[in-house]
């Protein structure tokens, strides 16, 4: 009988089950096989959770721009119109603070918001509490959009997820999220 003390004999009956359950494989794995063949010395791992998640995203923006589609927009609209509606009322804010939000340069947003206004999706008015810039505000078209388009956003969401079972979605969630934090985290070499 295993000595109930003994860190290595608990964690090696976990990792011998684990290895004898055979896993489903991915395209991922292929790559990992070839590597592992070709350079044994390698710890290919990090590769296969990143190349994982890369691939990941690669299926699901394909989804989500097929959901955006149906609203006659692209996933950068989408996330326009949506940074707005999810600023409360009276769905504004200033250009820069719309940019910064979304993480894009002022040019870029520039170009963007000149298309939606076009579209008449946003409108620009006088900022009330500075002469010197304007506000983007969502316009009733817009809102009327992007309400339908979160709802089905969401809807496509959840359908992408419905496989998992809950543990593994919170486990995902936790694991995603501790990653994330991780990235965000400013570098503290110098």
């Amino acid at each position: 009988m295993p000595d109930p003390n003994a860190l290595s004999d608990f964690q090696a009956a976990p990792q011998a089950d684990f290895q004898s359950a055979p896993q489903p494989t991915d395209a991922v794995d292929a790559i990992l096989a070839q590597w592992q063949r070709e350079r044994p010395d390698l710890d290919t791992s990090p590769m296969g959770i990143l190349g994982r998640l890369g691939r990941c995203t690669a299926l699901i923006r394909r989804e989500l721009d097929a959901t955006f589609a149906r609203f006659g927009m692209t996933g950068w609209e989408f996330d326009v119109l949506a940074t707005l509606r999810r600023s409360g009322a009276p769905y504004s804010l200033t250009p820069t603070a719309l940019f910064s939000a979304m993480m894009i340069t002022s040019g870029t947003m520039t170009h963007r918001l000149q298309k939606l206004e076009a579209s008449g999706l946003i409108a620009r008015q006088a900022n009330p509490d500075d002469a010197r810039s304007q506000l983007v505000v969502l316009s009733p078209a817009g809102l009327a959009l992007i309400d339908a388009a979160v709802a089905a956003h969401v809807a496509t969401e959840a359908r992408l997820l419905a496989g998992l079972p809950a543990a593994a979605l919170a486990g995902l969630d936790q694991g995603l999220r501790t990653l994330l934090q991780t990235l965000d985290a400013p570098d503290a070499t110098p």
